[in-house]
């Protein structure tokens, strides 16, 4: 799937990942392929992006994540 995280300052992450990990307003949670449309708030933490086994962190102090037809949009702070 195709990830985005904006934040007010840079695109800081364009690319295809396999797992999206999210610090979400309530706790952790994971985006696969084919996830079901949604919208959430993000709280601080770290995102995990894993693709072919390799993992990459981003610190982000909260934002929004939009997940729809295999897109992840995640406009982060």
């Amino acid at each position: 799937m195709n990830l985005k995280i904006i934040t007010p300052e840079r695109q800081i992450f364009e690319g295809e990942a396999d797992l999206v990990q999210l610090p979400g307003s309530d706790g952790l949670f994971e985006i696969l392929k084919n996830h079901a449309p949604m919208i959430a708030s993000l709280g601080k933490g770290k995102i995990k992006i894993g693709n072919n086994n390799e993992y990459q962190y981003f610190e982000i102090n909260g934002g929004v994540a939009e997940i729809i037809n295999n897109e992840v949009l995640v406009l982060a702070e």
